[in-house]
């Protein structure tokens, strides 16, 4: 990846639009971005990740507010930024939420995150997105890196790397998760952990179950369950329940089968006892039926006569039922005959009527039926030859109607030639007047462009002249500023010059203070020291040199800072007083306002114009239009009143020929209704006298049917057969009740002749009470012998099934067991807590000190060159000081080797510098292997963020050294640091200048 550019607005500290060509800063490979604390150095790094991530690092994403409070109200805030991904040339635009002022009304309303992504490619954009939730994922899908990760490899920052080198391993693994997302060995842990809890459940499960089933085997047996010992996995010993569940069994299926013989034995008595009893209860069964059959043949012949009864009226009835529906068909045709006489009498009656209203109408003096059929058809026949003249009918209303709508037209288009002449007439007058009035406005008009250059210079001027009033103030301020740094630096230095005075004067004072016993003296070489010099106790420490020579240093800084300030005020004072050409900020003012003035009449007078010239034209082509107009209805007036004339004619013809038709009715619709009406009445009257005929036929056949049907049914008259008459309800109820008569005496009569009936009743009465007593005993003797039985032959199914079920219980926990022993070992071992994890690593601390050991490597190799072979970062699996006395935090530890004593430290005691050099190297060594990691992305542009202050001369230049070597294969190397020494070594600068109205940047080199 490699920056472009970038382009901010109303973002972090800058309160206008700043742009950074990074192009040109990487031009030589290695720039510096410097200024004071607070101008904004970082904030140009937050510029391009949340242009690209639409997040900005660390705590500062917590603000959530990315505006700067200096910009103006109605400036939105914005970031472009331009950049080569892997080959495709991107231009990213985006802007976070903002609260802006209402366009309507006062306060402020919130303005939601915008962005648009396009890809430059040969030169034309091709949009990729504009939402917002898109854009920072295809920024890490092409550049293959999420927040964190560009972060660590890209922006180098230095504090949190040396927090990184310092601190304990679970915030080193935390660090290494989030850079290498191996977040997935931490879920198989925890799965291991929660698969071997599971599987500890389910095998305690299965041993409750067993343990249950042991129980339920000593209840049921009535036997006392054995104690079982300890197992040799340290569980319990359950296998010594098998034999003893077996023998248990076994005793109670032999006792079942004793109780099983004895049973059978009684239940034989028992069956004995209720057949006696049953064949004494069927002989008094048979002698009570042999009785009741006696009886029942008594009732039975004094009711012969009421049988012979029934059997007279069934066959009336019977023969009644034949004759019936002939004598109800008579009645029904003579009902139909009164019915056809009174119909035929009110057609003929209308018939009458019309032969009144119209003696002349072809209507019969006698009807008949067929001389009213002949009177219908005539009356059809002339309908008929009307029907045809009803198109002319159409046709002359039709022609009515387009000589009403042609007279309309007529009417309509007199009345627009009217108006169409008394406009054309009016025309000319108008169109003179307004040439007039335009020629005027036409020698008002001026040079507008001359008067817009003249507003443009005096505006200008005006600028210029308040610029000149600000920076007449901030260089007095300035120069104020420049005075009081310039005292500070020379007291700073005069300080440190008393100081280095008094650590010489008592030099020999300090290096006495270092000699010992038996130890040579640094500059004589001697081992006795007889008289070692004496010094002052308040004489100063290498310590207070070297805090003198910070303070001294910083006092330069600042003297130089006040200087560059005050120069580029001067410079910008001078361009401003010759912008404003001599004017003051109340006449340049003036003179905007006389040039606005200006402007606008020229302005009104040209618009003015444009509307007469528009106007002129209207008006001539409304007279074009007015003549034009004018010929059209001319001829359509013409040509209006030749049609009119051939449809009047054609509807007088047409209204000749309907009147003859019509005759004396109304119109020819009103009498070929008249006609069908007559028809239709002379119809229904023949058809009337056809069917009073039909019905007279038919009725004299039903008298002659129900004669005969009478004669053969054995009826003199038909009262007597309708008195017969019983219906098939009643016909059917008198059969049944002949039948119930007959089917009884039959019953009776069987029993009688039955010869078991009668040696029944011959036979003794037999002893029931005794023969019942009997049956009681066998009952209960066999009903107590069966209860035992079968309470214990249940016992023993169960304990049957109970032992079964033990066996199956006790071969499926020995799995159980086992996947559970199998899974907390891997558990423990995965989680660093097993005995055969003797260093106590988890396993995603494991995954993670493979990453870390290259990252060590790559970092070493820059180490040796910045620490001149002097310090090795190396990897343990030991806890380091900051971890404590935690458990399982191994595997990621850090020491440092120090060549020239040959121990190994703890990063903590690092001094200052030596933190900054170490927390470099990890943080390159890092990158690398983040990179890597990443599928090798080639990060063509990173930034190097603070640290340098706390390097000596000989350290800094090591460091450079690896700092140009980043440069190999063209990549760009920017450097934030406000360390002064840096800007004689690094001519490529961008430097970020902050004031109380906002940063700005300034790029040099």
């Amino acid at each position: 990846m490699r920056l472009h550019s970038l382009t901010v607005q109303a973002f972090g500290p800058f309160a206008g639009t700043e742009s950074v060509d990074f192009d040109r800063l990487g031009d030589g490979g290695l720039f510096l971005i410097h200024g004071p604390t607070g101008a904004g150095k970082t904030s140009v790094l937050d510029a391009v990740t949340f242009a690209l991530y639409g997040r900005v690092p660390g705590a500062r994403e917590a603000a959530r507010s990315l505006r700067s409070n200096h910009a103006p109200p109605g400036i939105k805030p914005e970031v472009t930024l331009e950049a080569t991904i892997r080959g495709r040339r991107l231009h990213i635009t985006r802007s976070p939420s903002w609260m802006r002022p209402k366009k309507r009304g006062t306060g402020v309303t919130e303005e939601k995150a915008k962005v648009t992504v396009v890809e430059l490619a040969d030169g034309e954009p091709r949009p990729l997105t504009n939402r917002p939730d898109e854009a920072g994922q295809i920024i890490t899908d092409i550049l293959g890196l999420t927040l964190d990760q560009f972060c660590q490899m890209v922006l180098l920052p230095q504090g949190e790397f040396a927090r990184f080198l310092r601190a304990e391993a679970k915030e080193r693994k935390a660090s290494l998760e989030r850079l290498f997302n191996t977040g997935v060995f931490t879920q198989v842990e925890d799965w291991l952990v929660d698969h071997a809890r599971e599987l500890g459940r389910a095998a305690g499960g299965a041993e409750s179950a067993v343990s249950r089933t042991a129980d339920l085997i000593a209840e049921v047996g009535r036997a006392p369950r054995p104690d079982a010992g300890p197992s040799t996995d340290g569980g319990t010993d359950l296998e010594a329940l098998v034999p003893w569940a077996a023998e248990l069994t076994l005793v109670t299926a032999a006792t079942a089968e004793d109780a099983g013989r004895v049973a059978a034995a009684v239940a034989a008595d028992r069956g004995r006892a209720r057949t006696a009893l049953q064949e004494a209860r069927d002989l008094i069964e048979r002698r009570q039926r042999h009785e009741d059959a006696l009886r029942s043949e008594t009732a039975l012949a004094g009711r012969a006569d009421e049988r012979r009864n029934l059997e007279a009226e069934l066959s009336a009835a019977e023969r009644a039922a034949a004759v019936v529906p002939v004598l109800r068909t008579e009645e029904y045709r003579r009902t139909e005959l009164g019915k056809a006489d009174l119909a035929a009498a009110e057609r003929l009656a209308l018939v009458g009527d019309l032969r009144a209203e119209d003696p002349d109408a072809a209507a019969p003096a006698e009807p008949t039926i067929a001389s009213l059929q002949a009177a219908e058809r005539a009356r059809r026949d002339e309908v008929a030859r009307l029907e045809h003249l009803r198109g002319d009918a159409d046709r002359r209303a039709c022609l009515e109607r387009e000589i009403e709508a042609l007279d309309r037209r007529v009417a309509a288009a007199r009345r627009e030639l009217d108006q169409c002449r008394a406009r054309a007439g009016e025309l000319p007058g108008q169109r003179a007047a307004l040439a007039a009035e335009l020629a005027q406005a036409r020698e008002r008009t001026g040079s507008r462009e001359a008067a817009a250059e003249a507003l443009d210079l005096a505006r200008q001027r005006l600028e210029a002249a308040r610029n000149c009033v600000r920076l007449r103030a901030e260089l007095g301020a300035a120069e104020q500023r420049r005075i009081d740094a310039v005292d500070a630096a020379q007291a700073a230095q005069e300080a440190l010059l008393d100081i280095r005075r008094l650590r010489i004067e008592g030099m020999a004072a300090e290096l006495a203070g270092r000699l010992g016993t038996g130890r040579p003296c640094p500059v004589c070489g001697s081992r006795e020291h007889p008289e070692p010099a004496v010094g002052d106790a308040a004489r100063p420490t290498p310590e207070d040199e070297e805090q003198a020579q910070r303070s001294a240093e910083a006092a330069r800084e600042r003297r130089a800072r006040a200087e560059n300030a005050v120069t580029s005020l001067t410079e910008r004072r001078s361009a401003a007083e010759a912008g404003a050409a001599g004017l003051t900020e109340e006449e340049a003012a003036d003179l905007v306002a006389d040039r606005q003035r200006a402007l606008n009449e020229v302005d009104a007078a040209a618009t003015q114009a444009a509307r007469m010239a528009a106007r002129l034209d209207e008006l001539d082509a409304a007279l074009d239009e007015a003549r034009d107009r004018d010929s059209e209805l001319s001829r359509e007036l013409a040509e209006l009143a030749e049609r009119r004339t051939a449809r009047s004619e054609e509807a007088a013809r047409l209204t000749d020929r309907l009147t003859a038709a019509v005759g004396a009715d109304a119109d020819l619709a009103g009498r070929m209704s008249r006609l069908s009406g007559e028809a239709e009445l002379l119809g229904a009257a023949a058809e009337a006298l056809r069917q009073r005929s039909t019905a007279r036929e038919e009725l004299r056949g039903a008298e002659r049917e129900s004669a005969r049907g009478l004669a053969e049914a054995r009826f003199a008259t038909a009262e007597e057969a309708w008195a017969a008459d019983r219906g098939a309800d009643a016909r059917r109820t008198l059969r049944e009740r002949a039948r119930a008569y007959d089917d009884e005496l039959a019953t009776v009569r069987a029993a009688l002749a039955d010869p078991e009936l009668a040696r029944a009743a011959a036979a003794p009465p037999p002893d029931l009470d005794g023969l019942r007593s009997a049956l009681d005993a066998a009952e209960d003797a066999a009903e107590h012998a069966l209860t035992w039985h079968d309470h214990l032959a249940r016992r023993a199914a169960r304990l049957s099934d109970l032992r079964t079920e033990l066996d199956r219980g006790l071969s499926g926990s020995r799995p159980a067991r086992h996947r559970h022993a199998v899974a907390e070992g891997l558990a423990r071992l995965a989680a660093g807590t097993s005995q055969d994890n003797r260093e106590s690593v988890r396993l995603s601390a494991y995954v993670l000190a493979a990453r870390l050991e290259r990252v060590v490597a790559a970092a070493n190799d820059r180490l040796a060159t910045m620490s001149g072979g002097r310090y090795e970062l190396r990897h343990t699996v030991d806890k380091s000081a900051a971890d404590g006395r935690k458990r399982n935090t191994g595997g990621l530890g850090l020491r440092v080797l120090d060549a020239w004593t040959g121990q190994e430290r703890d990063p903590a005691t690092l001094s200052g510098g030596e933190t900054f050099i170490a927390s470099l190297a990890l943080a390159l060594g890092l990158g690398d292997v983040a990179a890597q990691e990443a599928g090798g992305a080639d990060i063509d542009t990173l930034f190097v963020d603070e640290g340098f202050g706390s390097l000596d001369e000989d350290t800094l230049e090591e460091v450079m050294e690896v700092l140009d070597s980043l440069r190999d294969g063209g990549r760009a190397v920017g450097v934030v640091s406000h360390v002064a020494d840096l800007r004689a070594r690094i001519t490529t600068r961008l430097r970020v200048v902050k004031s109380a109205t906002g940063s700005h940047v300034e790029q040099t080199g």
